[in-house]
């Protein structure tokens, strides 16, 4: 009896002595890492009275009207552009564009305003960064004050958490940005 109680308390003590370990750590918070690719950019042009440059990676939906649906399949969102001729009505686009931004102004934490000149092509507009858990990030409106007027806005197809779109939407911005400093008149 004496051996096997011997024979147990080495087992224990071997067993405690080879299970014994480092301290266990908490382990650090992981943030979600997001790449994308180098934009390339392409030209746009089709029956419409102007043109622009748009990311090969994204695809062109529901031409009507001169309107587009650009979506980007792989980040879960679309550039709605709408495409409306200027007769007499300049006041009213502007102020529809412009109520269509302020409409964010619920959830948005701010909203700041980038004025696009561009006199050669004459191109002269607004780009809106939304910041916030908006339904959208970024809008712009494009004219030549005479003939044509362009707005556009992304919306992601997911509940509207800035911190979680940030990255693409960072990315779509510069997109939109591009589409707005390429567009040509015809």
């Amino acid at each position: 009896m004496l051996k096997k109680t011997i024979w147990i308390a080495v087992i224990l003590l071997s067993l405690t002595v080879i299970s014994c370990k480092d301290d266990v750590l908490p382990k650090p918070a992981a943030f979600l890492r997001l790449d994308y690719p180098m934009a390339k950019y392409v030209n746009f042009e089709n029956t419409c009275p102007f043109s622009f440059e748009m990311n090969e990676d994204a695809v062109i939906k529901g031409e009507k009207e001169c309107g587009f649906a650009i979506t980007y399949p792989k980040m879960k969102a679309t550039i709605y552009l709408t495409y409306k001729p200027v007769n007499n009505n300049i006041d009213k686009l502007l102020r529809d564009a412009q109520k269509l931004t302020y409409e964010h102004v619920i959830k948005a934490d701010d909203i700041l305003e980038q004025p696009y000149l561009n006199p050669q092509k004459k191109v002269y507009g607004m780009f809106y960064q939304v910041n916030g858990n908006a339904a959208t990030n970024s809008q712009f409106y494009a004219t030549d004050s005479t003939k044509h007027f362009i707005t556009g806005s992304v919306y992601f197809y997911s509940k509207p958490n800035f911190d979680s779109v940030m990255p693409a939407a960072s990315y779509i911005k510069n997109d939109m940005q591009r589409l707005m400093e390429t567009l040509k008149w015809k």
